[in-house]
């Protein structure tokens, strides 16, 4: 028996996971992260051996489409449903989560979140709480009571808005009493829950209230719920869209780090595009996102540019700074107007996004999932105006009631639990050359330091092969880069700016050679490494100091020298010289862009065989034959002649990137480090 309900409680906790999978891997059901579930079952208690019931529950955090076991609480429910009886009442039922931690059952887990009591307190074997787009497009009906009824003929009951918590999970507990006939409820504002005996019927009771709910829009809704579109307003052909995105990115980045630096995602999908450009997109987005996740992450409403996208880009541009201005002081307003003595201070006034008819939405976020994120929101959030505005008029809830969750001392604890980020946290950098070699481990190494890295290179499908490497696009992405070609370098910065909304780092890094004599160099050698080396990181820089003095962010520029570049050696002019030219070019720009806050420094690295793309296209033959070794035994053979005589790796390039763009060297400008393990000759003077 007692082998029997271990069984049993493990495969209740298997069956919630599998559920909570397939709903939260369907965005019609719930947003990234939002919604909970839970189940309930028995086991046996390892101290008494008695029966006990548990309560399984998402924890706080985590996302219902990759909800792992450890993802779940597990709390005794006799305990947790006893809380009933010393409920402080409502005016305090924030400490009620902190009673949570009482009822926890066995080690690990995750921390019970906010809904736990709405799962517990319910009567039902299984609860789903989700953050449906056609869900809450009822919730947030003006007449959304009225709609729950028409539409689902009391099957599904309504629940007025109330924020999160222990007396939320009282009021759906005492109306599922009171409607028997119940198989959900609409939460009004925020969102639906659904139950079941079983978690079969509790899966099925969910998406019968999704897709109810859809078909109704779809059947009964106004065919053009925001409006007629606006002449001037509607979307620019793609490839003009995309130019005038990365034209304004740079900008709108800007302000949008007015109080700490972010990193953006751009999005011109077509849903987005036609709310752009109807005649009802201001007064809409003035009303604000409703649902508590949604304003969370997108702040309380967007800034919306109001002019067409006809206009020009200085136009647009000004506008948007005005803008900017104008929303700072409103939310500072907002913030003024809500505030309690107890409230958190005011985490920051700039957007998290911004609407550009004819364009798209750039969001905004600490890292470029966030980012993302913040922005699949506001489409959820568009999708909600519009199921609200084609059946009735979509009204959200009241600012002061955001602002009680914005500002909510439970959120403020969520933040301050947070990871301190990593030294490269919410910084872009593209790398050159960065399929292989040095710079695919520099692109490495920012990459584990918390940075956004594009991966640009000659070999568009090596590119994007490293960056699948090193994670997913939110971390890295990989472009065409022929840093030769002006155009081919605004394009790959462009991407670069597009895929995560500007740039803050450079390393020019792409380089070749060839080893030859003066008599043996033609004209062809010497044009194509100076073309490859010289003029390309004059045009990746000329490109990149465009956005970062645009930006107003400063940021670092990286050139990848040589020890060559101060040191003269056998049958090797083209290269040095274009060595030389580029570590020149460190101390020039150094000068010229130190006023933008960008520093400029470089590396001189020397006798980096392993790995190196350069020695195996070639390079690394000759040089043996040019010193009479083996090439097997040329990295050895560079060690033995430095004065600590130890080979020089890709690693170690990158490290000294990290060190030069990271914050204890913000004072450093105009140097070169030497990576060479020591070469006399190469001393700088």
């Amino acid at each position: 028996m007692t082998q029997s309900i271990a069984t049993s409680s493990a495969t209740t906790a298997a069956t919630l996971i599998e559920r909570s999978n397939r709903l939260g891997q369907d965005k019609k059901n719930t947003n990234y992260a939002g919604g909970n579930t839970s189940a309930k079952g028995t086991t046996i208690d390892p101290v008494t051996g008695e029966n006990i019931e548990l309560l399984w529950v998402k924890g706080s955090g985590g996302d219902l489409g990759t909800l792992t076991e450890q993802g779940l609480s597990t709390l005794r429910l006799d305990r947790m449903r006893a809380l009933v009886d010393v409920y402080p009442g409502v005016e305090r039922e924030d400490e009620m989560v902190a009673a949570f931690a009482y009822c926890l059952h066995g080690k690990g887990g995750a921390a019970p979140s906010i809904d736990t009591a709405m799962h517990g307190l319910v009567n039902a074997n299984h609860v789903d709480h989700l953050h449906p787009d056609s869900g809450i497009a009822i919730a947030t009906a003006k007449d959304g009571k009225e709609l729950t009824a028409k539409i689902f003929g009391g099957k599904v009951a309504w629940v007025d808005w109330r924020r999160p918590g222990f007396q939320l999970g009282l009021d759906i507990a005492r109306i599922k009493d009171e409607n028997p006939q119940a198989v959900g409820c609409i939460l009004g504002g925020h969102g639906i829950t659904a139950w079941g005996d079983t978690s079969e019927e509790s899966e099925a009771n969910s998406l019968w209230i999704i897709d109810t709910a859809a078909a109704y829009i779809q059947e009964h809704g106004e065919p053009q719920p925001f409006g007629e579109v606006v002449s001037g307003f509607e979307p620019l052909p793609e490839s003009e869209r995309r130019a005038r995105a990365a034209a304004l990115a740079p900008t709108i980045r800007s302000l949008a780090s007015k109080d700490k630096p972010m990193v953006g995602h751009f999005s011109d999908d077509e849903r987005v595009l036609d709310f752009l450009a109807r005649e009802k997109l201001a007064s809409l987005a003035a009303l604000g996102t409703s649902c508590p996740d949604h304003f969370l992450r997108t702040k309380v409403k967007p800034m919306v540019l109001d002019l067409p996208a006809t206009a020009s880009v200085e136009e647009q541009l000004d506008r948007l700074q005005e803008l900017h201005l104008e929303y700072r002081a409103d939310y500072q307003r907002y913030y003024e107007s809500h505030r309690q003595e107890n409230s958190p201070a005011m985490r920051g006034a700039d957007p998290l996004i911004v609407l550009v008819p004819g364009v798209g939405m750039f969001s905004y976020g600490a890292n470029k999932q966030t980012a993302r994120v913040a922005g699949e929101f506001y489409l959820n959030a568009i999708n909600v105006m519009r199921g609200a505005e084609a059946l009735s008029s979509y009204t959200p809830i009241s600012d002061a009631e955001k602002f009680r969750i914005e500002y909510w001392a439970l959120e403020e604890a969520k933040l301050q639990r947070m990871p301190q980020p990593k030294s490269h946290a919410g910084r872009i950098a593209l790398v050159t050359g960065a399929a292989s070699g040095i710079g695919k481990a520099v692109a490495k190494r920012l990459a584990a330091e918390g940075a956004c890295v594009v991966i640009a290179d000659l070999d568009l499908a090596k590119a994007q092969e490293t960056a699948a490497e090193l994670g997913d696009t939110d971390v890295a992405v990989g472009v065409a880069a022929n840093v030769a070609d002006a155009k081919a370098v605004q394009a790959a910065i462009d991407d670069a700016v597009l895929a995560f909304g500007g740039l803050d780092l450079v390393v020019n890094n792409a380089g070749l050679s060839l080893s030859k004599s003066l008599l043996e160099t033609t004209e062809a050698d010497w044009d194509l490494q100076h073309d490859v080396m010289a003029k390309g990181s004059f045009l990746v820089s000329k490109a990149a100091a465009k956005v970062l003095i645009e930006q107003k962010l400063g940021g670092d520029i990286i050139y990848i020298s040589s020890k060559n570049s101060v040191f003269a050696g056998p049958n090797n002019i083209a290269y040095s010289a274009t060595k030389a030219d580029q570590a020149h070019q460190v101390r020039l720009l150094a000068v010229e862009l130190g006023e933008h806050g960008v520093r400029v420094n470089g590396i001189n690295p020397d006798g980096v065989v392993r790995g190196s793309g350069i020695f195996a296209s070639g390079w690394g033959a000759n040089r043996a034959a040019t010193y009479g070794v083996a090439e097997e035994d040329l990295g050895q053979f560079y060690a033995n002649r430095t004065i600590l005589k130890r080979e020089v790796i890709p690693e170690n390039i990158a490290d000294a990137v990290y060190v030069l763009t990271g914050p204890e060297l913000t004072r450093t400008t105009g140097l070169h480090i030497p990576v060479d393990s020591g070469v006399a000759a190469a001393f700088l003077r």
